[in-house]
């Protein structure tokens, strides 16, 4: 008899087994996987079906009023007259008179500069003046005697008016040298201090006329026409917030710039208690045009996008049969939603914008919230804030 290989008898038992324990573990993992996604579909279909919560908004219905076109610039103030007081001849400051930030009159001393020399030569044109005239005076009644030409005569004469007018000069030039304010106006920090050599043209203080004072600003060449001499603008200043500064355009640019195609409007302010600086920045407001009747909202209902303006118009449907509540229990009757629509605007006024198309007069809109919303969406409306529709609007401190 020949003897079994024992291997030749385990091995058919081990292959088994092997295949087995593979087919055991697909089982498992299979499993595993298949609750798995009954689960997951079964959350998805819960979450699906569930009913979303009503998004709690603020409503405005759409009204119609009249607007009287308004527009905005910026501009600058610009003093009446203003200057940097200056010198026309050199000199030493012999004496200042500036009181720095108060008023001056016109022709109030600010500087003396040293004038020793310039009186010395004055002394000896004078003499020499003198001089002369009492020549030419003796020369004329020597001419009319015929004791001497004519021309000798006029040559006295010519001496005599030209050291009457180096008299004149030197004068002048003395006169120069008490330097005055060229205008009224308000006198700004000095610049030079006692001792100090002047050269002519060196800046000495500033000197600004401020009651009344100018309003410079631009307009678009399309506006042309719409703003005329007389027409009333307001200001405000970033620096007086809450102040309302009223003039009235006093000049308007004949021609448009050719680089910014703009014109210069200029206006014209009282300014009696010198709160408007020249160089102060400002916001300028005026009326163009008539009345007009428009639709207006609060800008907050306006969802501002690069594809459209839009606004989420609020309506009353009914409930579908069989719609839930989030415990589910049972809801009838009729519920609010929200549906987007996209709008023209235009103007603003305080809080209010005007709404040129998409939108009629009684319609709702929702003003909050507005991110949250999408179309068909159920909202629930709270209006314990409302917008005002002042053009200077002042809310509360909350």
């Amino acid at each position: 008899m020949t003897r079994k290989d024992p291997l030749a008898r385990k091995t058919p038992s081990t292959t088994k087994r092997m295949i087995l324990m593979l087919l055991g573990v697909l089982v498992i993992f299979g499993g595993v996987f298949a609750v798995k996604a009954i689960m997951g579909k079964g959350m998805n279909d819960f979450f699906d079906n569930m009913p979303q919560p009503a998004a709690a908004v603020t409503d405005w219905t759409a009204k119609q009023e009249d607007w009287i076109d308004a527009q905005q610039a910026v501009g600058t103030f610009v003093a009446i007259n203003g200057t940097d007081v200056t010198t026309e001849a050199g000199g030493v400051v012999r004496s200042l008179s500036i009181d720095v930030g108060k008023p001056v009159k016109a022709g109030t001393v600010l500087a003396q500069l040293n004038t020793a020399n310039e009186l010395a030569v004055l002394k000896s044109l004078e003499a020499s003046s003198k001089l002369a005239s009492v020549q030419r005076d003796r020369w004329q009644a020597l001419a009319r005697d015929k004791l001497v030409s004519q021309a000798e005569a006029e040559e006295r004469s010519t001496v005599a008016a030209t050291s009457l007018a180096q008299v004149e000069a030197q004068r002048a030039l003395i006169a120069q040298k008490t330097i005055r304010a060229p205008f009224d106006g308000v006198l700004g920090i000095r610049r030079i201090n006692l001792g100090q050599y002047l050269n002519p043209g060196d800046p000495i203080v500033s000197l600004q006329a401020l009651d009344p004072i100018y309003l410079d600003f631009t307009l678009p060449e399309q506006r042309v026409g719409q703003v005329l001499p007389g027409a009333k603008i307001r200001a405000t200043v970033d620096a007086l917030p809450g102040q309302v500064f009223e003039g009235e355009v006093t000049a308007v640019e004949p021609q448009v710039d050719p680089a910014t195609r703009n014109f210069k409007v200029q206006a014209t302010l009282a300014n009696g208690e010198y709160n408007l600086r020249p160089g102060a920045f400002a916001h300028v407001g005026f009326d163009t045009g008539d009345a007009r009747k428009v639709v207006v909202v609060p800008q907050t209902a306006i969802s501002f996008n690069p594809y459209g303006n839009a606004v989420y118009v609020i309506q009353e449907v009914q409930r579908a049969e069989g719609e839930k509540d989030m415990q589910g229990k049972p809801l009838t009757g009729k519920k609010l939603i929200v549906r987007q629509r996209f709008v023209k605007t235009g103007a603003t006024r305080g809080d209010l914008i005007a709404v040129t198309e998409g939108l009629k007069p009684g319609e709702r809109v929702a003003t909050s919230g507005l991110l949250k919303l999408r179309n068909d969406a159920e909202v629930t409306v709270n209006n314990k804030v409302q917008p005002v529709t002042e053009a200077q609007p002042k809310p509360e401190n909350r």
